[in-house]
């Protein structure tokens, strides 16, 4: 049973990690990331924050002016993600202090403009999100109660932002949005036979934009490659052989940080197994201690091999 826990647990963590580097990897590929100066230290504005790096990118069109899309949105959503551990008009100087730093002038104003439209449209939405229990609470199917709270979020915003600021943070958002009401309309739709729902949910995925489709089968696409990777080893395959096939399907960047996460995951095993032997030792020579001894020569054993942190990992491998 245990070593079923282990070669599940790491099996799960490593396709975990392998889709962060590939997705990470993506937006790396697609636009600059914010660099703020080492003295900010930015990422200690809230403890929560620590060992993380910034959501989102601020960046300008061919005309000096902001370029309002998602990407902005992201950013100002990692640092509101910090409401309870800061006051809201402490985040909202925090992220200020961060526009300033990337842009100058007409654009700075521009951006603090639109942080507080944004700041105001999710505070509109909690009477939204309010008014969407209501609606959840009584007879109406899941598909309709979702498709409303959808219609009272888009009229939410057109208090706020234009038409082209709304199709350029939250344009994406929608599309798989709509996507998914579709298919939930489709599954409620008891008029439908089994044939008939999945041909309406194959027109559906035909119909699916390119970059949605890329979206929604990347989960997909990192487990059929860890498949390959696991395949390759099984049949004897060296590392330089899982390489090629990676950087052939991605690019030799992704493929390396794979290879480095491999090696972690390597070394995060034998760790475990040292740790699991360590263990069933102890339950041997401790056989007629007490339960407290037990416990705290356990925790002894937990200290020497891990950290704090590594520590709320071990039952998913016990």
């Amino acid at each position: 049973m245990r070593t079923a826990n282990l070669a599940f647990a790491g099996a799960t963590a490593l396709v975990v990690a392998v889709f962060f580097v590939l997705t990470s990897l993506k937006s790396e590929n697609n636009s600059e990331p914010i660099k703020l100066r080492k003295a900010d230290q930015s990422f200690d504005f809230v403890r929560s924050f620590e060992g993380t790096t910034h959501d989102g990118n601020i960046s300008l069109n061919a005309g000096g002016d902001l370029q309002v899309s998602a990407e902005l949105r992201l950013l100002f959503d990692y640092y509101l993600a910090a409401t309870g551990e800061k006051k809201l008009p402490e985040i909202r100087a925090e992220i200020e202090r961060v526009l300033e730093q990337k842009l100058q002038g007409t654009s700075a104003v521009q951006a603090k403009n639109l942080l507080s439209r944004y700041i105001q449209y999710r505070e509109a939405l909690v009477s939204v999100e309010a008014n969407a229990q209501n609606i959840s609470m009584s007879k109406t199917t899941m598909a309709a109660a979702a498709r409303q709270r959808w219609s009272a979020m888009q009229q939410t915003r057109q208090r706020f932002f234009s038409e082209k600021e709304n199709q350029a943070m939250f344009g994406f958002d929608d599309a798989y949005d709509i996507d998914a009401l579709n298919r939930m309309d489709v599954a409620e739709n008891t008029s439908l036979s089994p044939e008939q729902k999945q041909a309406q949910l194959k027109a559906l995925d035909d119909a699916l934009p390119a970059a949605l489709r890329e979206e929604k089968n990347a989960p997909y696409q990192v487990i059929r490659l860890e498949e390959q990777a696991n395949a390759l080893r099984a049949n004897g395959g060296t590392d330089a052989d899982i390489y090629n096939m990676r950087a052939t399907a991605t690019s030799p960047e992704a493929a390396s940080r794979l290879a480095e996460v491999d090696r972690e995951e390597a070394i995060w095993k034998a760790r475990i197994q040292q740790y699991l032997e360590q263990k069933n030792k102890l339950n041997t020579e401790m056989a007629f201690h007490s339960a407290t001894e037990k416990q705290s020569a356990l925790e002894q054993v937990r200290k020497q091999y891990f950290n704090a942190d590594e520590q709320r990992r071990l039952p998913a491998y016990e």
